[in-house]
């Protein structure tokens, strides 16, 4: 429950608004009221106060204390430092975390924090492309309604556990022959918890445990050009306990593999196949992009493309988050060659005609032999039925043909 909305309705927006619509309200009016396109004396001022209160709302741990305390939490020294007085020290130790003791001591007497949750979510690359915003429902730990989670409702009914003396824990001595061994555990009679309610008196919603489970449906935006790995936050939407600040809930983004792109940052890789006739001649091929273009491809006429070959499309890319500039689309090509059935004598001879000459063997000396290619045969011994044949026969060379252990003929 937001204490003070005043920081929000300064930048216009929602208490349960998230930091990236946080940022999207901040530069809509920080744009309006900059004084280079407004220099009237009250756009500044009001330039200072919306710039304060986004500078506030973007600090996930000063905007909590805000929305707990107020502008006085603040001003106490829990979270920001206006206001915050104290020594030199003091705010060298609020800025960087150490070196001074004041600053950290009103930190220590403050809430403490309850532990993240965090969550993965797998999105396609067509969604970190265009951007989406989905829904992601959670069940969550929230403080008993009826009860404020007090666990009761009646005063005084919640008293120091007799047991363990408000403790929590509970210690145990045993002697195993000379030694001694000291045991310590959670008290059950209070749960570890130090206090305990009568069972007559402990809140029928929650029994007295102070909490409930509620289910929580979040927004997650995915804005465009967000990578693998990028973390969404959702401030104080993790478990609440009684005298504790809830903790944030933390959207991790998967990026899916995608059957035809990959992607590097901002550059995004695709393999083409086109035919012979366009490798060599030029055409045109289609691609469909990650937001449902279609991109039609000019191979320009004089341009070969050899199998392999990498070319680019200039700003096809991927786009980056802040400012959306696209990056390149990087295509390797694969050519599709024509089988035998394809060409007949006829059009082998206009080939002749077409292409290149081949080139002129040079002058063979000593024995030549002409041979020609075939198809090996892959259900063959060792991959190749003449090779198997050859390897059969050194085997059988060495065993007996050259004085090797093999039988031998007698002779007189």
């Amino acid at each position: 429950m937001v204490r003070d909305t005043k920081l929000y309705d300064i930048l216009g927006a929602s208490p349960e608004a998230t930091d990236s619509q946080l940022k999207k309200c901040y530069h809509k009016l920080a744009l309006s009221l900059h004084p280079d396109k407004n220099p009237s004396p009250e756009a500044a001022e009001k330039f200072k106060e919306v710039t304060r209160a986004y500078e506030i709302l973007s600090d996930s741990q000063k905007r909590q204390i805000y929305d707990q305390y107020g502008e006085q939490g603040l001003e106490g020294g829990m979270g920001g430092m206006g206001g915050m007085g104290g020594s030199p020290a003091d705010l060298f130790e609020q800025i960087f975390g150490f070196g001074g003791g004041g600053a950290r001591q009103r930190h220590d007497h403050g809430p403490k924090k309850g532990k993240d949750m965090a969550h993965v979510l797998k999105v396609s690359l067509e969604d970190l492309y265009n951007g989406k915003t989905t829904k992601l429902a959670l069940n969550k730990q929230v403080l008993c309604a009826p009860c404020n989670g007090k666990g009761t409702t009646k005063e005084g009914a919640e008293i120091v556990c007799a047991t363990c003396r408000g403790q929590g824990v509970r210690v145990q001595i045993r002697q195993i022959g000379p030694m001694i061994q000291q045991f310590q555990s959670a008290c059950s009679d209070c749960d570890g918890k130090g206090k305990s309610i009568a069972p007559k008196d402990r809140c029928k919603n929650c029994n007295g445990k102070k909490v409930t489970n509620e289910r929580k449906v979040l927004e997650v935006h995915i804005e465009k050009g967000m990578r693998d790995g990028t973390k969404i936050t959702f401030r104080g939407e993790s478990d609440q306990f009684p005298g504790m600040l809830p903790g944030d809930v933390v959207i991790i983004l998967e990026e899916k593999p995608h059957d035809k792109f990959k992607r590097d940052g901002t550059q995004l890789y695709i393999e083409q196949t086109v035919d012979l006739l366009t490798a060599l001649a030029g055409g045109q091929f289609a691609i469909k992009h990650l937001d449902g273009r279609h991109l039609l491809v000019q191979v320009i006429q004089g341009e070969i493309l050899t199998p392999g070959i990498v070319k680019i499309v200039p700003g096809e890319g991927f786009p980056t988050q802040r400012h959306h500039e696209f990056g390149d689309l990087h295509i390797k090509f694969n050519i599709d060659f024509p089988t035998a059935a394809d060409l007949d004598p006829s059009k082998l001879a206009l080939l002749e005609q077409a292409l290149p000459a081949r080139p002129t063997l040079p002058a063979l000396k000593g024995d030549v032999e002409e041979v020609v290619l075939a198809t090996p045969d892959p259900n063959a011994r060792g991959g190749s039925g003449s090779r198997a044949h050859m390897d059969a026969m050194d085997e059988d060379d060495d065993e007996g043909g050259h004085g090797g252990p093999g039988v031998q003929c007698a002779t007189q």
